[in-house]
């Protein structure tokens, strides 16, 4: 199994439990706030690796997220 496979199971999983809530999982003002830092850091040339690390878990989180929405979507929908 890939890691891409095991996300997607785990993202059906939780999409399966509470598919309304999943749908409206938002981010906080905070962490917007943070990723939005980061993004123009990244632009400005003056993000450190350890800046670049944080602000790709977070994509990697927001691309889980949206693949839970998409799945909860689908239970929705059938």
């Amino acid at each position: 199994m890939s890691v891409t496979e095991a996300f997607g199971d785990i993202a059906s999983l939780i999409a399966q439990m509470a598919p309304e809530k999943v749908i409206n999982l938002k981010a906080s003002s905070t962490m917007s706030a943070q990723v939005e830092a980061l993004i123009s850091k990244k632009k400005e040339g003056s993000i450190t690796p350890d800046e670049s690390a944080e602000l790709e878990r977070f994509l990697g989180l927001d691309i889980f997220i949206s693949l839970a929405k998409a799945r909860a979507r689908l239970i929705l929908h059938q």
